[in-house]
């Protein structure tokens, strides 16, 4: 899992997981919103998930529901 910061300023970010705790995975900054445009994301929360090859398998706008992550994760 990696989170992809790309609103407001970098500082922001910074306390963005200093507040959260988003040390668990990593976590990248796009200041061009570049990133967010290729993928198709226009607000957050927003969550996908990608095969090895890259290729998105499902992707979710608003919440991120963990039962239907796990659901999908289990079968592949």
């Amino acid at each position: 899992m990696i989170g992809l910061g790309t609103q407001d300023t970098f500082g922001e970010a910074e306390d963005f997981v200093a507040t959260y705790g988003t040390v668990s995975f990593p976590m990248l900054w796009d200041e061009t919103f570049d990133s967010w445009s290729q993928l198709g994301v226009s607000g957050q929360p927003a969550g996908m998930l990608f095969s090895a090859d890259g290729t998105i398998i499902t992707q979710w706008s608003g919440g991120i529901p963990e039962d239907d992550v796990l659901a999908t994760i289990a079968g592949l």
